[in-house]
């Protein structure tokens, strides 16, 4: 009885690291700064509560990790999820909220794909399966969706290039082992900062935040979504079923869809809703079958 209530309280962490990473594309979009800006603030910002929680928890502020190669594959997943967040805010300038969330969170599909070429692990039947579901719902939920009747498509390209980085990235991560989760999150937290600063000189416009408003936004956007919702994930993922962390995290495209329709009005159509759910389905399957 006791396990049983600790893996209900461990998905209910990992759901809600989900949800509060679902806030994030709202933020982006309530933002004024360039896409490479955002990531910029939401890392650095994110930084002190790292440092005052592995303080609280450990009693201390340095990050010591149990492999020096911790560094160079944090380091490297950083590089790519740099690169995944930066189209991922750019896209949202041209796409629905809902259309961004949930072709990025086809990353799993990627894993896959790029574990069998570079790590020669066999694809498996039901990864076919989820990788048709995944992307029959996503090529409905473009195709009914505004942003192809306008013209619009790139947003949605961009969200596809990105959720590939976003893979790369998981793929990286998880091949650190048994490392600190913390140590994790404030390596992959600092050198996202450090790769943000070069795009965002390059894009020039809007660097700086220019209002209260805009410092609370980026503020919220770094406690919520990259320190709780990150820690969160990290924290309970280990510690539940494959399918219940599978579903758990379904509450990120879910929660960022729902807030759109409510703030942005993004409301979607049935059509819309029905491929949207059939892609959510299939991201699922995806994410039991990398695990198996």
């Amino acid at each position: 009885m006791k396990s049983i209530f600790q893996r209900t309280n461990y998905f209910i962490l990992l759901a809600s690291g989900a949800m509060l990473i679902g806030f994030a594309p709202i933020f982006v979009k309530l933002s004024m700064l360039s896409s490479s800006a955002i990531s910029f603030y939401r890392m650095i910002l994110a930084l002190p509560f790292l440092f005052l929680l592995n303080y609280i928890l450990n009693k201390k502020l340095l990050f010591k990790v149990k492999n020096k190669k911790t560094i160079f594959y944090t380091a490297l997943a950083s590089l790519a999820f740099t690169t995944d967040l930066t189209l991922w805010h750019y896209s949202m300038d041209i796409t629905s909220v809902s259309n961004a969330t949930i072709i990025v969170n086809s990353a799993p599909i990627f894993v896959a794909i790029l574990s069998f070429v570079f790590f020669k692990e066999r694809l498996t039947k039901g990864f076919l399966l989820s990788f048709l579901v995944t992307y029959i719902g996503i090529i409905g939920l473009i195709y009914f969706s505004n942003n192809y009747v306008n013209g619009k498509l790139l947003g949605d390209i961009l969200c596809l290039i990105a959720a590939l980085f976003y893979g790369i990235y998981l793929l990286v991560i998880a091949r650190l082992g048994k490392e600190n989760s913390l140590n994790i999150i404030f390596y992959t937290t600092f050198f996202c900062c450090l790769f943000s600063i070069i795009p965002m000189i390059i894009e020039g416009d809007n660097m700086i935040p220019s209002s209260s408003f805009e410092w609370l936004n980026l503020t919220l956007m770094a406690f919520l979504c990259q320190f709780g919702g990150q820690y969160f994930i990290t924290h309970a993922i280990g510690k539940i079923s494959v399918s219940g962390a599978s579903i758990g995290l379904l509450m990120q495209p879910l929660t960022a869809t729902i807030l759109a329709a409510i703030i942005f009005s993004e409301i979607l159509t049935s059509l819309q809703i029905l491929f949207a759910l059939i892609s959510l389905f299939g991201i699922y399957l995806a994410r039991i079958n990398l695990n198996q």
